[in-house]
């Protein structure tokens, strides 16, 4: 616009050019704008500085050294040898120890989990049932889940299941003999899995919550329509609880893959007797810290991440056949 046409059009009043200090203040907010958005960039990037440490120097780090590791031959006090994919070979191939502490744990996780997540829902269910002191009673069966991997109940379990323990005094009220059920290989798991079992708190809190999202009409109705206690439950609670289920059960695998405390405590750190409680976690430390193959034991580490992230993955995979989200058709 020239100046002609300015002062034509402001005599027109149809025209209102804009002043050059107007003109001049966009550019200057969008600077002011930009130099705030950085700042508040830097702020947030400072922030979140620990975070990342945490990540690079904690997580990712240790992942990568364990990684070149896993390929090396290397005990701690010299340096460390590449050896390619020997440590993975003896694993497999060699390794009679490996192949057991793998049939340990498999054994483990698969019958605890599910017995623990049974029993979590079937005391969930039972507390939801508008019992007086909800509260204490959900604090009292939570308690096992904070001490369950403890060392303190570890030894209190080897305590009850030993040779004059609890339950052998219990057994001989009623005239049966015990036996050291922790130092016996035909027993000695099975008490790591009541254990386990034992500490069903977590999930059972989750269940809890769970139930009480699912809409009582729908109970109701059932009733009008003369659904049985069973059939409700067959038709309305378990459906609607399959996303918790999966939740649980995901939750439950990954970190009953990674069970030590107990089977180092009542094996005395060996996983006997017999090898009947050698966790693969537990093998993996003997390896890495009794005998200062560290090489091995990252391999080993490698191999137990693989096996979780299959399963992991698996049950991903599996879980659009069986679990049911409200918001599908």
């Amino acid at each position: 616009m020239t100046p002609s046409s300015t002062a034509v059009g402001s005599a027109a009043g149809t025209t209102e050019p804009a002043p050059a200090s107007a003109a001049g203040a966009g550019p200057r907010r969008r600077r002011r704008k930009s130099s705030r958005a950085r700042s508040q960039a830097w702020a947030g990037y400072l922030f979140l500085a620990p975070w990342f440490v945490g990540l690079f120097a904690v997580t990712l780090g240790p992942m990568i050294a364990s990684l070149y590791l896993s390929f090396t031959d290397y005990s701690l006090l010299t340096e460390a040898g590449w050896v390619g994919l020997d440590n993975y070979e003896e694993m497999f191939t060699a390794d009679d120890r490996f192949m057991n502490s793998l049939k340990v744990t498999t054994i483990y996780v698969a019958v605890s989990v599910p017995l623990q997540l049974v029993f979590a829902l079937g005391l969930a269910m039972a507390l939801d049932k508008g019992l007086r002191g909800l509260p204490f009673y959900r604090s009292v069966f939570y308690l096992p889940s904070l001490l369950g991997g403890s060392v303190a109940i570890s030894i209190l379990w080897k305590k009850i299941f030993g040779v004059d323990g609890i339950v052998n005094t219990f057994l001989g009220w009623f005239g049966i003999e015990g036996q050291g059920w922790v130092t016996s290989p035909d027993t000695a798991l099975w008490t790591l899995i009541l254990l386990h079992v034992w500490t069903f708190g977590a999930p059972m809190v989750i269940f809890l919550a769970g139930l009480r999202q699912i809409p009582q009409s729908l109970y109701e109705a059932a009733r009008v329509d003369g659904a049985g206690k069973l059939r409700q439950f067959r038709s309305i609670t378990l459906p609607l609880l399959t996303p918790i289920i999966f939740f649980n059960a995901v939750l439950e695998l990954i970190k009953t893959f990674q069970s030590f405390t107990q089977a180092f405590v009542v094996s005395g750190g060996t996983g006997g007797p017999v090898d009947s409680t050698l966790f693969y976690t537990l093998y993996l430390y003997l390896k890495g810290f009794k005998n200062y193959e560290m090489g091995y034991a990252a391999a080993m580490a490698w191999v137990l991440l693989l096996i979780i992230a299959a399963l992991t993955a698996v049950n991903f995979l599996m879980s659009r056949f069986w679990v049911f989200y409200g918001d599908e058709k």
